[in-house]
């Protein structure tokens, strides 16, 4: 094990996934999903990589085994770990240590791999987050021998600067602790969940006497009488509709009844089917039913099945459509898309005296503690949340999931009680990206300047309310998408189904909306007689300009210096896929897209505020205290390099104290793109209010340097302050700078008027595909992404959250579609692998936001939106055939095909 003699006890068929973990204690191998799907838990067997969850402890008796663990040598990491640092090719860390396996068995085979060796090497093992890129980019690197990293950035240059991630050491040593890794100090109980196997049906719990005499170890069945405050849960301050364990009816398949406490081996021994549940089937409630009114109400507070309905409007569309000499229309449909973080939901929970304990990965601690205390009918003060790290959210974290069960357990029981969802169980009870119909069209004049768009969208938020309501609102203000229309009607729907329901996940809607607008763009530019990046150009979005809302962008609006970049690439590829279309007798053809995107970062039209503390110690310790979580997209390295600036000190200098609901004060959800913008402007207030209580302490200016060591120069004279005499608070600091920034929004009238956002994200992207006539096959050749993000605070990271939109971006373009009950899996439900991301060339513009911290602006979700548009451009360029519905399948590319009309 590693280079030493191991023996352990296990049954034979033990897995030696669960060997290394928890009777080793090498939590470095991680465990995505137990079906050799993911790969997380790749390891080397005889220095050959092997996905450690599909081989039985019987079969590496007397043989060689190797985890990420042993990787690094007398506390130096090796030029693999070091060159993924350097790269960023670690973002939440979940897949790292199985990549880094899988790379260190490629390497041994070939010292110099070419780029197709590597992704041949690395094929077995899934990442969300990265797109992979910077992954290839980190092996090809240690395989050359590429350079260390380069200095720390000195006092006042860590803004700007390719840092690596100030928690990136554990992620490539596998010493990071995410859900299934953290385990209470005390003996615990294990949790597990009975789930509703319909989505539509009534239930009884019977007599549980039998259940308990036959499994001894079974500690209690939790119902929802065992709840002790509401049995509801919910984003929304009015929309607690989701329960703890449903009462009687079920309205979702995986909804919990019931949970299983006891010993693990018990739990783990119960079967569903010895629960004694009597179910009476219900009809389902369809997305077509629910929209045609024939339906039953799901709940009571939304008749006809609506939630909720979202409205912009601006002038007079239906004027202005009537006078036009160009219109378009489309019609888009979008299935369920699953996060597939490759983490599935773990954690635990521990009663402290009248207090609650919660351990687990989450994107939102101070949202789970509010919420917990409604739950647990206790003050918010009384509950504690602590996150691990958390590999991967993308807005799937946000709601509450396994915290609610593991609360009112360790509360009832007063023992810790931890709970990890099996893969199938992830997928099927958590929620989804929205399934969208819109119908949408759109006006230009004669010299293509656009006049009028009609919009509408119905999103399917499934069972529950969720982050329905936000989608709902967010789409109609994004519905044209970032050009200058003068008349709009835009509204929008959130419908309840039995289907599982449907919440946040990259976007809120908008890439749903942005396929349709971008559709329509292309439409209008063909039907004027423009290129169609130049009819983009021409509508752009500028400074000055009023959007749909009224609201008018003064700074910060970069689309058209987006556009401007992409010009000559867009030029020559097109120009080079007519030349290859012209030429080939074959099946395949080429085809080249664009589409532009924009993005409100932060909450809409809402109170969005984030606060933020930095102390300094009597040792002179400088430490942040940030709520703000980091998910993999690089919080945790941001917030460090704005309050470093701020303050005036390396970054190196600056310790971090994160998410804790004790320690730290609430810095938001991690959602929106907003940590950056709304947090780091947070962390640079605390940060400059620490230093003006520092320079006051010695009487010194406002232009005084501060070395790492607190020693200050002002002018020619040279002072240490005097710590040791101030009194410290509960965490020792003895000097606090407090900093909170709310975004300025306006609420929005009737019509949708006001200013919903502070700033916006921009971006356009150009697609690059070939299709496969006869197949239907789509491959993505090549993409080019030109984003304004105001300020890359570390471009590294920026670049790594482009790479990783694009690839969830053309899954939802291509293959990513989530059928409840038939895809409960990562071998059913496909995500792209390494093969399927294309090289990806980034180009940041950075067109300051004057609000944002040293200009900076969100990237998370722009990342995405404009990716699945582009692609289904360049399908059309190269088929001239639009697809309409996605994922556009290699059946749906075929069956359009059959159906359009002769050249």
């Amino acid at each position: 094990m590693n280079g030493r003699a191991v023996e352990v006890h296990v049954a034979s068929e033990t897995r030696l996934a669960d060997v290394l973990r928890d009777t080793l204690g090498l939590t470095g191998t991680k465990i995505g999903c137990n079906a050799g799907d993911c790969g997380a838990c790749t390891v080397l067997l005889d220095g050959r990589q092997v996905c450690a969850c599909l081989v039985p402890a019987a079969q590496v008796e007397g043989r060689a085994v190797e985890t990420v663990e042993g990787l690094a040598r007398d506390g130096r990491l090796a030029p693999l770990q070091r060159a993924f640092l350097d790269h960023g090719a670690a973002q939440c860390g979940i897949c790292t240590p199985g990549m880094l396996m899988a790379a260190s068995d490629l390497l041994a085979r070939i010292p110099r791999p070419r780029e197709a060796e590597v992704l041949d090497g690395l094929a077995g093992v899934l990442c969300r987050c990265t797109g992979y890129r910077k992954i290839v980019e980190a092996v090809l690197a240690a395989a050359r021998g590429a350079p260390a990293t380069p200095e720390a950035p000195a006092a006042g240059r860590a803004v700007g600067a390719r840092l690596p991630k100030t928690d990136g050491e554990p992620k490539v040593t596998g010493a990071d602790r995410f859900g299934a890794d953290a385990l209470p100090e005390a003996a615990w109980l294990s949790l597990r969940a009975v789930r509703s196997p319909h989505a539509h049906a009534a239930f009884r719990i019977g007599d549980l006497a039998p259940l308990h005499a036959r499994f001894p170890g079974l500690v209690a069945v939790l119902t929802a009488a065992d709840v002790p405050g509401s049995n509801r849960f919910g984003i929304y301050p009015t929309g607690k509709d989701q329960p703890v364990f449903a009462e009687g009816t079920v309205r979702m398949r995986g909804e919990a009844v019931c949970a299983l406490v006891g010993d693990a081996e018990t739990v783990a021994a119960i079967r569903d089917e010895d629960v004694p549940i009597a179910w009476e089937v219900l009809p389902p409630v369809t997305f077509d039913e629910a929209l045609a009114g024939t339906a039953p109400d799901l709940h009571a507070h939304a008749p006809g099945n609506v939630l909720c309905r979202g409205r912009v409007v601006c002038g007079d569309a239906e004027a202005a459509f009537a006078q036009a000499p160009h219109r378009a229309a489309v019609a888009i449909e979008t299935g369920f898309v699953e996060h597939a973080y490759i983490e599935p939901e773990a954690g635990y929970a521990r009663r402290v005296g009248d207090r609650i304990e919660i351990v687990a990965c989450t994107q939102t601690p101070y949202m789970d503690r509010d919420e917990l205390a409604l739950i647990l009918g206790i003050a918010p003060e009384q509950v504690r949340v602590i996150p691990t790290a958390t590999g991967g959210g993308f807005g799937g974290k946000l709601d509450l999931s396994l915290q609610p069960m593991i609360a009112v357990a360790a509360w009832r029981l007063g023992r810790p009680v931890r709970c990890v969802y099996t893969r199938p169980e992830s997928m099927a009870s958590t929620t989804k990206r929205h399934p969208a119909r819109i119908t949408a069209e759109a006006a230009c004049d004669a010299g293509g300047r656009l006049l009028a768009y009609r919009f509408h969208g119905d999103f399917n938020t499934g069972a529950y309310a969720s982050w329905g309501p936000t989608v709902a609102n967010r789409v109609p203000v994004h519905a044209t998408g970032p050009y200058r229309v003068p008349n709009v009607r835009a509204t929008s729907a959130a419908i309840h189904t039995t289907d599982t329901p449907a919440g946040a996940f990259r976007g809120f809607g908008v890439p749903q909306a942005a396929i349709a607008h971008e559709a329509l763009m292309d439409a209008l530019a063909d039907r004027a007689g423009i290129d169609r990046l130049e009819f983009r150009a021409l509508n752009a979005l500028r400074k000055g300009d009023a959007t749909a809302t009224g609201q008018v962008l003064e700074h910060s609006v970069g689309l058209v210096a987006c556009l401007d970049a992409l010009r000559p690439r867009w030029h020559a590829l097109r120009a080079e896929a007519e030349r290859f279309n012209g030429a080939t007798r074959g099946p395949l053809r080429r085809g080249v897209g664009i589409a532009c995107m924009w993005y409100g970062i932060g909450n809409t039209s809402m109170s969005n505020p984030s606060e933020m503390t930095m102390g300094i110690a009597a040792d002179g310790a400088i430490t942040l205290y940030s709520g703000a979580v980091d998910i993999g997209q690089g919080a945790n390295t941001i917030m460090v390099q704005i309050a470093a600036d701020a303050l005036g000190v390396p970054a190196e200098a600056v310790r971090l104290v994160a998410g804790d609901t004790d320690r730290t004060r609430d810095a938001g959800k991690t959602s929106a793109s907003r940590q950056t913008f709304v947090s780091g402007n947070a962390a640079r207030l605390a940060a400059e209010d620490l230093r003006r209580r520092l320079l006051a302490l010695v009487n010194a200016g406002p232009d005084a340097t501060i070395a790492a060591d607190l020693t200050i120069r002002d002018g020619d004279r040279v002072v240490r302050p005097d710590l040791a005499r101030l009194t410290p608070d509960a965490n020792g600091d003895v000097l606090v700078g407090v900093g909170r920034f709310d975004p300025p929004t306006t609420a929005l009238d009737p019509d949708g008027r006001g200013v919903p956002y502070a700033t916006y994200g921009f971006a356009a992207q150009l697609a690059e595909v070939e299709v496969d006539l006869e197949l239907g096959t789509t491959r993505v050749m090549r993409i080019v992404a030109a984003h304004d993000v105001g300020r890359a605070i570390n471009p590294t990271q920026v670049e790594g959250q482009i790479h990783g939109g694009i690839a969830q971006g053309l899954g939802l373009a291509l293959m990513e579609e989530f059928f409840p009950g038939r895809n409960e899996n990562l071998h059913d439900y496909l995500i792209p692998t390494i093969g399927d991301i294309p090289p990806i060339e980034t180009i940041l513009i950075e067109d300051p936001e004057p609000l944002g911290p040293f200009g900076a602006k969100g990237v998370g979700e722009p990342a995405l939106i404009a990716t699945a548009p582009a692609i289904l451009g360049a399908i059309e360029h190269a088929t001239g055939v639009r697809l309409t519905r996605v994922p556009a399948t290699p059946d749906r590319v075929r069956a359009a095909l059959l159906a359009a009309p002769p050249p």
